[in-house]
């Protein structure tokens, strides 16, 4: 793993990080970088400060839709790790443009890494995606995501010019971790949800939590501008042979199979729009441009207990 060489000297001359997006994700990053590095991480909610600051970071108070609360992050930090996700509305990320708009202000920045998704590509009917592959979103949810990509493509092309910044994405599918609220698949098969039957099953892509914080660490130093860099595991498996893994190695009960046509009645929206599309990821950027070594190549690795 690699890691940025520790000063020597006063903490004033540490590496800055920004993280924005400080979420479960954002803190794995922070604890890869402190204490290293001097990590700061911009929050909405007055009630988080006291744990970022008892967690080692220094918490700032801005929230990404008042553009004037984020005046005072000009020139704070060097590498900026961008995890916030877009509104939950509409077809574009005001959001990512105002977080721009207040970092262009004093320049400086030497890399942002943006925390896409691979929902970007829409349904690739099971294919081997590579990262040159256009885009094809087919929800308003994943359009929000090319619209933000778009503006970090753009500001990076404009900041680099300026004073040498590399902006670059990460396109992220599933993440999981036993001990990520909301990212431990056991509690979906206790939940009884149905997967789709063999014949209309569609493949998956994951990563593990602390993989994917590695990840956004590597790309604070590695990335290339502009460059798109897919963050998954080596796995290559349909949802449901993955959630009939898991209940197995668990010991808990399969998950109920359906046809497509029953999903569409029973299941909401946003659960069909999973169900509905088919990619595999390629993973070689990850490993071959980022060097990123995986610890869990595979999720029979990272949900061994």
């Amino acid at each position: 793993m690699f890691y940025p060489q520790p000063s020597r000297h006063a903490r004033f001359r540490q590496t800055r990080v920004l993280i924005v997006g400080c979420g479960d994700v954002g803190l794995r990053a922070a604890r890869t970088l402190l204490p290293r590095c001097r990590v700061m991480a911009l929050t909405s909610q007055s009630e988080r400060v006291a744990d970022l600051r008892q967690a080692g970071l220094v918490p700032l108070l801005g929230n990404l839709d008042e553009p004037r609360s984020l005046s005072r992050l000009a020139g704070l930090a060097g590498r900026v790790l961008h995890l916030a996700p877009p509104p939950g509305q509409g077809e574009a990320d005001p959001r990512t443009r105002h977080l721009l708009q207040a970092l262009a202000r004093c320049g400086g920045i030497q890399s942002l890494v943006y925390g896409s998704t691979s929902g970007v590509y829409g349904d690739a009917q099971g294919a081997v995606v590579h990262e040159t592959r256009r885009v094809a979103p087919t929800t308003a949810r994943a359009q929000r995501r090319v619209d933000a990509e778009s503006q970090v493509r753009l500001w990076g092309r404009q900041q680099s010019l300026r004073c040498g910044t590399r902006a670059s994405i990460l396109r992220i599918p599933g993440i999981y971790a036993l001990d990520r609220q909301g990212g431990d698949p056991r509690d979906r098969v206790r939940k009884g949800s149905p997967v789709l039957m063999h014949d209309d099953d569609v493949y998956t892509n994951h990563i593990h939590a602390d993989d994917l914080a590695r990840a956004c660490v590597l790309a604070l130093w590695r990335g290339r501008l502009g460059r798109v860099v897919h963050a998954c595991d080596d796995t290559d498996m349909r949802m449901g042979d993955y959630f009939d893994w898991v209940a197995d190695h668990f010991g808990l009960t399969k998950p109920p199979r359906i046809s497509l046509a029953q999903a569409a009645v029973a299941l909401s929206p946003m659960q069909m729009s999973f169900m509905s599309e088919s990619r595999r990821l390629s993973n070689h950027r990850l490993r071959n441009e980022l060097r990123l070594s995986l610890r869990y190549p595979t999720i029979a690795q990272g949900l061994s207990l």
